[in-house]
């Protein structure tokens, strides 16, 4: 008899053609089950709105895939929403998180000079202190073999016009690369990847052409291509790749 699925935690998982939910539908096909987290508010006010039963929608497709699935709703620039999360990972599921993948933002346009400090404050609680959070409960708890853990967080090099996203995104990278070293007695690895521009229902007509322009494939990328990466470097073939920033944008220049 097989042994149970092991479990992934991926976060930022409320839309249907989001990148989190890409990730989600291929670990599903590579055996794995799936906690996930939303936060509804975020969409509420952002300009494509709220996906009307989009969780549910995802989790009965992880279903059809043969996983397991539990969705969370959290607001991770609270402090405690980290720890409430693997609460509820583990005890819904009834097993401890494997994989940590972390694909939850906060993401609005400003620059220098119109960003405001509750802004800048929201980016860095949700970009970058809940990243550690995460990171930091999901190393007091990992219990799994050496060699197995893995944690995985998608970042951007955007930073002209996009002031508190990237630079909440840079120290993102560097949060999750320092878990490459200092989880390294736990057989950890930490990772970091860059899709560069995936077209989930934020670009206009205008960008989205520039875009393939500049992409040398011609296409723009897509949540599919995105887990495919993260999925590898989640599997035992992975393991090798460790402390690494990794560019998956089909060579945009």
């Amino acid at each position: 008899m097989p042994g149970p699925r092991p479990l992934a935690l991926v976060t930022g998982v409320g839309r249907t053609v989001g990148i989190g939910a890409g990730i989600a539908h291929r670990l599903a096909e590579s055996g794995w089950d799936l906690a996930l987290t939303y936060w509804t508010p975020y969409d509420l006010r952002m300009p494509w709105g709220v996906e009307a039963d989009a969780v549910e929608a995802i989790t009965r497709d992880l279903a059809g895939r043969g996983a397991t699935a539990l969705a969370v709703e959290a607001d991770l620039a609270d402090p405690e929403a980290p720890a409430r999360v693997f609460d509820a990972a583990e005890e819904g599921l009834g097993r401890p998180v494997t994989a940590l993948v972390m694909c939850h933002c906060e993401s609005v346009d400003s620059g220098l000079l119109d960003t405001t400090v509750e802004s800048f404050d929201r980016h860095f609680a949700v970009n970058a202190r809940a990243s550690w959070l995460l990171i930091r409960e999901y190393g007091r708890r990992f219990t799994g073999p050496p060699g197995s853990g893995r944690i995985v967080a998608l970042t951007s090099d955007h930073t002209v016009g996009n002031l508190p996203y990237g630079a909440s995104k840079g120290a993102l990278d560097r949060i999750t690369l320092a878990a490459a070293r200092e989880l390294a007695h736990l057989g950890v690895t930490a990772n970091v990847v860059n899709p560069g521009p995936v077209d989930t229902g934020w670009m206009t007509e205008e960008l989205r052409e520039e875009m393939v322009r500049q992409t040398p494939l011609g296409r723009l990328g897509t949540p599919r291509d995105t887990a495919h990466l993260v999925d590898f470097l989640c599997s035992p073939e992975g393991q090798w790749i460790n402390g690494q920033s990794l560019m998956s944008n089909g060579g945009l220049a």
